[in-house]
């Protein structure tokens, strides 16, 4: 069998393939918090960004920097590091930085054609498993097919590919693994400040495996029949604590900085659109952790906008004190009125580191 494929075709594959990683030393510098109003601050406030060391693992690189960014993308972003939609990046890009030692793991996708018969599937993956390789093309596999890799003896029509040829073995079922949605539980907390929540166990979704019996005529697929069915993996619930202690209590309380979910949890409820979620968070921890009662000792900016006076965001309710969700609903507003937007005023930190 003779592999023609079309290069210009090939081309927008392989292109993907190369990717720029720039590459320095570690870095180390300190970000002051600011407060929303007028004139640039001089004081720092209460709450600094805590530095961790990140080391970042991009196939046979490896760069270690010391950072103040609190997600993954804004590390990855920060180091220059450039992600296309098929490679893939672990942890998730969303997820918090909390520790020294943080480790990110970046999977480049590679060109790849799957052969079924005499058909070609071309696509750009970072997976080395046929199996999951098929799937991502929309190729069924039936239980006792295989897949193999196969030597590349096309290179001069089919270029640096990978090549996984399938092999048909009269399969007469399939096997279908799918997710059971982990559940949300939410549970009173006396002992946390009323108005504070924080999720105590991250949920992780189930797996139900099913196994079909399938119906051919003339070698193609007709219909399936259900032969068994089974739950491997029993979903863990995410638990999310809320505080009841008594709000004047908790005004006389510090708080300390909530987990990314959360946060994001009071942004929606104050109305911050998806879109605008991951610059609104960001620069609401580079102000204050997100913390309600973070205080500038030296001005008295004060809460998760760093307000100067505080008592402004009386605007938006009485409870600006101890309400993340009103104090968010004010920032939203001076945002807007100031820049335009979330990401508006997230450009001017990022130059200014102030706004």
């Amino acid at each position: 069998m003779r592999l023609k494929l079309n290069k210009a075709r090939l081309a927008m594959y392989f292109i993907g393939a190369v990717l720029t990683t720039a590459s320095f030393g570690a870095l180390s510098r300190t970000v002051p918090n600011t407060f929303a109003d007028n004139e640039k601050p001089t004081e720092t406030s209460d709450y600094a960004a805590e530095s961790h060391y990140i080391t970042i693992f991009d196939q046979k690189s490896k760069l270690t920097i010391k950072s103040d960014a609190i997600t993954v993308r804004e590390a990855l972003e920060r180091a220059n590091y450039q992600i296309s939609d098929a490679d893939a990046v672990e942890p998730a890009l969303t997820e918090r930085i909390t520790d020294d030692n943080f480790k990110i793991n970046i999977y480049r996708a590679r060109p790849v054609i799957i052969i079924d018969g005499q058909t070609k599937k071309y696509l750009m993956t970072p997976s080395y498993d046929g199996y999951t390789i098929a799937r991502s093309a929309g190729i069924t596999i039936y239980d006792g097919d295989e897949i193999k890799l196969v030597p590349n003896t096309y290179f001069l029509e089919a270029g640096d590919a990978s090549i996984y040829q399938i092999t048909r073995n009269g399969g007469r079922t399939v096997t279908i693994e799918t997710p059971i949605a982990y559940q949300e539980e939410t549970v009173e907390d006396p002992n946390l400040d009323e108005g504070v929540t924080e999720v105590r166990q991250v949920g992780e979704d189930g797996m139900t495996t099913s196994v079909y019996q399938v119906n051919f005529v003339d070698n193609v697929e007709v219909s399936r029949e259900l032969a068994s069915e089974a739950t491997t993996k029993e979903p863990v619930n995410k638990i999310t604590v809320i505080g009841t202690k008594n709000a004047k209590k908790a005004a006389t309380v510090k708080s300390i900085p909530p987990e990314w979910d959360t946060c994001a949890s009071w942004a929606r409820a104050a109305g911050v659109s998806e879109a605008d979620l991951y610059s609104a968070l960001t620069l609401i921890y580079h102000e204050s952790g997100c913390r309600y009662d973070a205080k500038n000792a030296s001005s008295g900016a004060y809460g998760i906008p760093q307000a100067l006076p505080g008592k402004k965001m009386a605007e938006m309710g009485a409870d600006w004190e101890t309400n993340p969700v009103t104090q968010i609903k004010w920032l939203a507003q001076y945002v807007t009125g100031r820049y335009g937007g979330w990401q508006q005023a997230m450009d001017w930190w990022w130059n200014k580191h102030w706004y």
